[in-house]
């Protein structure tokens, strides 16, 4: 979803300007107004010094607008029937309506305001959401990962995995003073080494106390019984014949409080996720309309600076399919390259207006990116999203 924002003398025929264009390219694009009000305009040292902060603005505003955009994305795919499209709203119409239908608001962006400070004002709203948007996304970010680690205690190996509610209160030697229980994680490879070899890994073992108490695809869990001064010795040697001594100990109240806890941080999720939908799916619309009104000044204040006074330029909005692109702009400069500029042809082709002229003008308008009329490119990606 590419636009062109295109502006052009009028020259005291506004709307034979606008048909002009429209005609021209209507082969090859959709073209439609994008009306701009007429602004204070200040000084020409001034309107210098705004155009250099609008570019600044503008590449700010697109990435703040693609990022949130990406954001509810990637929220919404997690929605059953949800279709992003749906959510990418602005106004209540699709990103294409709002564009081609724009509007300047000036009950929130008044037009006998300075063209800085309505510049500053969008750039302050842009910056508050996008700062609250980032703010929510890293809480929701942080709950996502807190459940899904809960998550993978659940559903992990017997390496990893929760064990409550695995071992039960008779697995265990509970209230001994020098006796206590192990539970070690084995690979199903290596059983015949474990039941060859526990007794004999550190002394003070209980012999024949492994007992199989529990098995997944990968791990068996055994228990093993032992005095407690040769833990961490045990512990040790377990770990170099690749056993693995999984730390638990036995709480009746355990397997409650987990799924306790894995209950209310999934909810959590899911609040903060709608939540975090719902603001995104309305700043998202926010943040866009401020994007487009940010390039409506940009359009005004360098048709001022282009076409002097007083103000009287038509501005369009032309989206063209990819394959189309090239001839909408050859189009376009041939039929504005006249107004001059780097090229230094405006009189010569008044004068002769001959095949050669227009390749040569047509060749330096590709090859510097300079145009002799004031032209913008909006684009956003909405088919990878």
């Amino acid at each position: 979803m590419k636009y062109t924002l295109v502006s052009v003398p009028a020259l005291g025929q506004s709307q034979n300007t606008l048909l002009n264009i429209k005609s021209k390219l209507a082969q090859y694009a959709e073209t439609h107004p994008f009306n701009i009000p007429e602004f204070k305009i200040g000084t020409l040292d001034a309107l210098v010094l705004l155009s250099d902060e609008l570019v600044k603005y503008d590449t700010a505003f697109e990435q703040a607008v693609n990022k949130i955009a990406d954001v509810l994305s990637n929220l919404v795919r997690g929605q059953p029937d949800a279709l992003v499209q749906d959510f990418l709203l602005v106004n209540d119409k699709t990103v294409d309506q709002y564009i081609n239908t724009f509007q300047w608001n000036s009950m929130k962006y008044r037009t006998d305001k300075s063209l800085q400070e309505t510049a500053s004002t969008l750039q302050q709203e842009m910056t508050s959401m996008d700062n609250l948007i980032k703010t929510k996304l890293n809480t929701y970010t942080q709950n996502k990962n807190a459940l899904q680690a809960l998550q993978r205690k659940q559903t992990g190996n017997l390496s990893v995995k929760n064990l409550n509610g695995i071992i039960k209160k008779e697995h265990c030697v509970l209230n001994s003073e020098y006796l206590t229980t192990l539970f070690v994680a084995v690979p199903k490879s290596q059983y015949k080494q474990w039941n060859n070899s526990f007794e004999t890994l550190t002394s003070m073992i209980v012999p024949r106390s492994s007992i199989k108490i529990a098995e997944d695809s990968e791990y068996g869990l055994f228990s093993i019984t032992l005095f407690k001064r040769v833990v961490e010795e045990f512990t040790h040697k377990a770990r170099e014949e690749k056993f693995i001594v999984r730390e638990f100990k036995f709480d009746e109240d355990a397997l409650k409080e987990q799924e306790r806890e894995l209950r209310e941080t999934e909810e959590a999720e899911r609040e903060q996720q709608t939540e975090l939908i719902r603001l995104a799916r309305t700043n998202f619309g926010e943040m866009f309309s401020s994007w487009v009104h940010l390039k409506a000044l940009r359009v005004f204040v360098e048709s001022v600076l282009r076409f002097g006074l007083p103000i009287e330029f038509v501005a369009v909005t032309i989206a063209a399919e990819p394959k189309f692109e090239a001839k909408v702009d050859q189009t376009l400069v041939e039929q504005y390259g006249h107004l001059g500029g780097v090229h230094g042809l405006n009189k010569q082709r008044q004068e002769n207006n001959t095949e050669e002229i227009l390749d040569h003008e047509l060749q330096s308008v590709n090859s510097s990116g300079y145009r002799p009329y004031v032209q913008f490119e909006l684009e956003f990606d909405l088919e990878r999203r």
